[in-house]
């Protein structure tokens, strides 16, 4: 079987198309463009390139959220118009589950951060148990120093990746109490092969759902409906 992965839930956007034996394909850009401009001339592409047919294609796994309002909002869209159009089922992948599966078969605890600004950042925990993908923590909208606090408590090793690392480095620097690694470059962000290869293990346990229902989670606000629900609270 064949699914078609999309990521453009931050700043990176991907595309790929899998299989259960292998990556038939996968383009991933990470560099100043909008998804808007970006998702689908990276997917004709690799289409072309594999010399797929879309119809093809058995299923479509989207990072489902969180993560950027406007990332999430074109990967939906994409994935749900494609799915409409090729009658297909959609595979509703969690983002920091995505994230956190490039880490395959690690020992250590696995933290995927991405900035959620306010200094806050959209996280989770997992980890890899006899092969299996697990979570420790569900993925939230959390404040940075609770969140390494809680990992103290844990009191595990364990992997940072995602966006989010850079931009709170120095914070986990300064209050990680337990031994900690960063995630090499090629593995510390979004990329729709571990989108497409944990989808393909959702499909399997008939974690599909029919393309007009799919929609993205946000986990919190947006600024805008934030500022207009402050505005409402401040009238009354």
């Amino acid at each position: 079987m064949k699914i078609l992965a999309l990521d453009s839930s931050g700043l990176v956007a991907s595309v790929a198309i899998v299989t259960e034996d292998a990556m038939l394909a996968e383009y991933t850009v990470n560099y100043k463009k909008t998804h808007s401009q970006t998702l689908l001339p990276m997917l004709n592409e690799i289409v072309k390139m594999v010399e797929i047919n879309l119809e093809e294609v058995d299923a479509i796994a989207v990072a489902a959220g969180p993560g950027s309002f406007t990332g999430l909002r074109i990967g939906s869209a994409t994935a749900k118009g494609l799915g409409l159009a090729l009658n297909k089922p959609i595979i509703s992948v969690p983002t920091l589950d995505g994230l956190a599966y490039n880490l395959y078969g690690t020992d250590k605890l696995i933290c995927p951060l991405m900035d959620a600004r306010r200094n806050q950042v959209y996280t989770g925990l997992y980890e890899f148990e006899g092969g299996e993908f697990k979570t420790v923590k569900e993925q939230v909208a959390i404040e940075v120093e609770a969140l390494l606090e809680e990992i103290n408590r844990i009191g595990r090793e364990v992997i940072f990746l995602g966006d989010g690392t850079a931009v709170y480095k120095e914070m986990i620097e300064e209050k990680t109490k337990v031994a900690f690694h960063f995630a090499p470059i090629h593995l510390n962000r979004q990329r729709a092969g571990a989108i497409g290869a944990l989808g393909m293990e959702l499909y399997h346990k008939n974690a599909q759902e029919e393309a007009w229902k799919h929609e993205p989670v946000y986990l919190r606000l947006s600024q805008a409906e934030r500022e207009r629900a402050e505005k409402l609270d401040s009238a009354n």
